[in-house]
């Protein structure tokens, strides 16, 4: 092949990298629980043709189970355990949607999940507004500058007046809030709502199929027409609203979007179809496509630069009854990944065979030959990925570890039929790389059980569960009252020089082998710093992970 053969065949290959790139959009969605956000995600889903009859969050006799809560406790409780990817194609944009935990106990897993979104859409109830649950989560986004934008949901319900709703986004949050459209009534007087950049009313049309008609005609607000829809009253509040809007909030800026600190605003009903073509719309348009990446070795990756680079944010076992293996999810973050590529491993130090990669559509999978950065996808763990791990093409490349939270809550597992010891200890290893809960092994003491940590009580529910489930291992998490657990950062001579207290401190190790001490008190980790002023206590497990 001629030298310009050569040329044009690599200029072709970096313009079709840049195209795929840009064409990917990879958002989370975010919420407090039973704002409505597993329901928005299966009428996204709907909407874009991804499937073809949406689920139920809480099924009814006859009505299939959300996509995305794929797990069975999940289905039997009616709430989303683990986050989710769901890949699919709409308006030539490739989306990798992340649904994520609402529940405050599963807000690590969520954590994680939004290091790999470059956008979020965050759901808010019309009748409750800002929750705690939401405000937690929007902290971690305006920490990361994502791009947020806001659905309204439940209209079609009794809510808040939609000018105190946006008062408190930006009251609460401190972020502009930049309504596209604006709700016509609410309740059982819910009409619409209204295109601002058009004035014309997008109506709503009542039961399931509440979304605009294909052939409807728009009415226009400043239109006899609209008194005569919506009735000369409602018609007459909207105009004064709008009016008021238009000195009362700012127009939509995309840098102020890009940067976080304006959300645009759209209002709907995901239980009854209406407003989610507007919202799709929206992502398609002004979602961004993959952002740069910083990188602790070598300044910000690009994502439409040749050079595969990728992290592990998540890692969850028995997706797939048929096949007992554990997947660790990526995030691809630049160039392009191929079929039998030499991939390097950044905590290891070496390189391997990476065979393929899996599309993920919740609990699903399909091999793929290639992928580009954004892309969220699956790789089977061998037992080699971590939760934090960096993949690259060339060595040079390490992206931020991801830190674990500190635990608040302590139980004891104990299996319940010895006869199933080898199960009950494959499950706890799994579950710990997994981080459902944070996994400790006392040192020097009689307790031969795990201690399990965990930033929510529910955790432990999880963990029984799925240990019946997935292992048929019948456990017990016995609660214990330890008060919080510290790392020791410290070489094996400076622990042997540790003036340990006779009660109230259990020397463990966590799941990769590090010094954790386990602190029955406030007054007892006081005494150890006191006692011992040159060893250092670390709240994570993060520099557990980057010492192996």
């Amino acid at each position: 092949m001629s030298a310009i053969d050569l040329t044009g065949s690599l200029e072709a290959r970096l313009l079709n990298l840049r195209d795929e790139v840009r064409r990917r959009r990879s958002f989370a969605i975010i919420s407090h629980p039973d704002a409505g956000k597993t329901t928005l995600t299966e009428k996204l889903l709907l909407f874009s043709g991804a499937v073809h009859a949406a689920g139920s969050v809480r099924p009814k006799k006859n009505r299939g189970h959300a996509t995305s809560d794929w797990m069975e406790m999940e289905q039997a409780r009616g709430i989303s355990i683990t986050s989710t990817v769901l890949q699919f194609e709409h308006d030539g944009c490739l989306f990798n949607l992340l649904d994520t935990p609402g529940h405050q106990d599963f807000s690590e897993d969520t954590y994680r999940t939004l290091t790999a979104a470059d956008s979020a859409v965050m759901v808010l109830d019309a009748a409750k507004g800002i929750e705690a649950q939401t405000k937690k989560l929007f902290a971690v986004c305006r920490m990361r500058q994502t791009p947020i934008l806001t659905f309204i949901n439940k209209l079609d319900m009794p809510g808040l007046e939609p000018l105190e709703l946006l008062d408190e986004i930006e009251r609460v949050l401190g972020v502009a809030a930049c309504p596209v459209n604006w709700p016509v009534g609410y309740g059982g007087q819910f009409r619409g709502v209204v295109d601002r950049a058009t004035r014309t009313l997008v109506e709503y049309h009542g039961g399931a199929g509440g979304a605009l008609r294909p052939d409807a005609e728009l009415v226009a607000v400043d239109s006899p027409a609209f008194d005569a829809e919506v009735g000369p009253a409602l018609a007459s509040k909207v105009r004064d609203e709008l009016d008021l809007l238009e000195g009362a909030t700012p127009r939509f800026d995309p840098e102020a979007f890009r940067a976080g600190t304006q959300t645009p605003v759209y209002f709907g009903s995901a239980l009854k179809n209406f407003g989610i073509d507007r919202l799709l719309e929206a992502l398609v348009h002004l979602a961004p496509s993959p952002l740069p990446r910083r990188c602790l070795t070598n300044g910000p990756v690009i994502p439409d630069k040749p050079g595969f680079s990728a992290f592990v944010f998540k890692i969850q076992g028995n997706m797939d009854p048929n096949h007992r293996d554990t997947m660790a999810v990526l995030r691809i973050c630049s160039g392009r990944f191929e079929r039998d590529m030499l991939v390097h491993h950044a905590r290891l130090g070496k390189k391997f065979r990476m065979t393929r990669l899996h599309r993920l559509f919740a609990r699903d999978r399909e091999t793929v030959d290639e992928a580009f950065a954004g892309d969220v996808v699956g790789v089977v763990n061998p037992g080699m990925f971590l939760i934090g791990d960096t993949l690259s093409a060339e060595p040079g490349i390490e992206y931020d570890k991801i830190p674990s939270f500190e635990p608040e809550h302590f139980a004891v597992l104990r299996c319940e039929d010895m006869a199933r010891n080898k199960q009950f200890r494959k499950g706890v290893t799994q579950l710990a790389e997994e981080g459902i809960v944070q996994v400790y092994h006392a040192i020097h003491s009689g307790r031969r059980e795990p201690i399990l940590g965990a930033v929510g009580r529910l955790q432990f529910d999880v963990v029984e569960s799925r240990m019946w489930q997935e292992y048929g291992a019948r456990v017990k998490a016995i609660p214990v009252d330890y008060f919080c657990a510290r790392w020791l950062l410290a070489d094996a001579a400076r622990l042997a020089k540790v003036k340990w207290p006779s009660t109230g401190v259990t020397l463990a190790e966590d799941q990769h082998g590090a010094p954790v001490c386990l602190f029955n008190s406030k007054w007892d980790l006081s005494m150890l710093s006191r006692e011992n002023p040159d060893i250092q206590l670390s709240v994570t497990g993060a520099h557990a992970q980057s010492r192996e």
